[in-house]
């Protein structure tokens, strides 16, 4: 059964909780006070185009800035209940809040904090077009592929580096990678240390939006099957809805992946630019090709992607229940991200230097079957760890600044997004 509805005039101390009249039986948790977070009643029994009446019914601290954080959604009957977050100290005191009226579009309004409690809400209009849903889908592809875009660039000689090392039967070492960064720099140029890095581009801002957006909707939809609401995942959930993510990603932009590959290891005269990799190796190797090499990027994603945001979501909940602070600061951001990386490129790695030598065979002279002989010749002609782990120290300055960098951008590009929204709003 819902909560009864709340009347405009009910003054709620802040810090005093929701009174349990409200929500039945006294040992019901959403009776009691909450420090982070705060959850809002919609009572919309009045109908979709009568005004609205809204109350926290949590502890929600004075003086902070509240958006919409989680955006999960439940609804019971004509109630809809939402989560908001503080996220930053701001002057304005107030909690923006969209709720979909009835075949009405819609309805947007305010909930303004008082020093002895909470203002109900105030519907301002209805909006024709859009939802809260279509807004979080699109805000979480924008901020994904800047995160990918910002994150690959920066390590983009790197990992050229890198990848150069894995398809060759050459001894990996610091020294060497040097010696091959500062050579390729000499003899074709500073930009010629960012080849392939366009290829790049082509598949990592694609893959990173979906994978960021991804995430955040198998969150939603594991948070629903578990009964979390939106909240923090046990660890589990927390480890399938990354897996889900990165496999979801991979599984679409594999093609752009493995052209990559092959532009980071020819050199500029055997192919000229992305669509012609394409080409030629539809011609020569058939389009077949164009998927060499990805059981072992599935198998490698899996624990990749859902070690990396399981590491990250819990480092984020461990500091948020240690520091009292609902949001980390942007270099604790970059140091949960890095750990991130360097635990999920760690376990992966031996299967990343399997894709790559099966995405180069064309070009490379060797020729490769499944993941199983793959590896055996690997180990057979270079060594267990010298072969299938090479590059990896590499790999531990690379990847955990670009898993860092990628993390922290996309989670500041989600909150100046939703605060440019707030802004909009608020203005109108």
């Amino acid at each position: 059964m819902p909560p009864p509805p709340l009347s405009p005039s009910t003054d709620w101390r802040v810090g005093s909780g929701a009174p349990p009249s409200a929500y039945g039986s006294a040992g019901d948790p959403r009776g009691r006070g909450c420090s982070s977070s705060a959850e809002i009643q919609l009572d919309t029994s009045a109908g979709p185009s009568r005004g609205k009446q809204a109350a926290f019914a949590c502890t929600l601290e004075l003086g902070k800035h509240v958006e919409l954080e989680d955006m999960f959604l439940v609804t019971k009957g004509l109630y809809l209940w939402y989560h908001c977050a503080s996220v930053a100290k701001e002057p304005q005191l107030f909690c923006l809040v969209s709720t979909t009226g009835m075949g009405n579009g819609v309805k947007e309004g305010q909930v303004g904090l008082k020093q002895n409690g909470v203002e109900p809400i105030v519907p301002t209009r209805v909006l024709s077009e859009g939802s809260p849903e279509k807004r979080k889908v699109i805000n979480s592809l924008m901020s994904g592929a800047l995160a990918g875009a910002v994150a690959k660039t920066a390590v983009a000689p790197l990992d050229r580096t890198k990848i150069i090392f894995q398809v060759s039967s050459k001894r990996f070492s610091a020294k060497e990678a040097y010696r091959l960064i500062y050579r390729t720099y000499l003899n074709d140029g500073f930009l010629s240390l960012w080849r392939g890095n366009s290829a790049t581009m082509v598949r990592v801002i694609p893959y990173a939006a979906i994978q960021f957006c991804a995430h955040e909707e198998y969150k939603q939809l594991l948070g629903s099957y578990y009964g979390f609401h939106g909240k923090t995942l046990t660890p589990l959930p927390r480890f399938v809805a990354g897996s889900l993510a990165g496999t979801t990603a991979a599984m679409v932009t594999y093609p752009l992946d493995l052209v990559r590959a092959r532009m980071a290891v020819t050199p500029k005269e055997m192919y000229s630019n992305i669509l012609h990799v394409f080409v030629r190796i539809s011609r020569e190797e058939g389009l077949k090709t164009l998927y060499r090499g990805f059981a072992p990027t599935i198998l490698g994603v899996i624990p990749y992607a859902g070690l990396s945001f399981f590491t990250y979501e819990t480092l984020k909940k461990l500091h948020a229940d240690h520091s009292g602070r609902a949001q980390p600061y942007p270099l604790e951001r970059l140091a949960f991200g890095a750990c991130a990386g360097l635990i999920g490129q760690s376990a992966s790695y031996p299967l990343d230097v399997v894709r790559r030598r099966m995405q180069t065979a064309g070009v490379t002279g060797h020729v490769y079957g499944s993941i199983l002989p793959t590896m055996r010749e690997i180990i057979r002609e270079e060594g267990l760890i010298r072969g299938l782990y090479k590059g990896l120290s590499m790999n531990w300055v690379k990847g955990p600044i670009a898993v860092g960098i990628s993390f922290t951008t996309f989670d500041l590009t989600q909150i100046l997004l939703r605060k440019l929204q707030f802004s909009t709003n608020i203005e109108r």
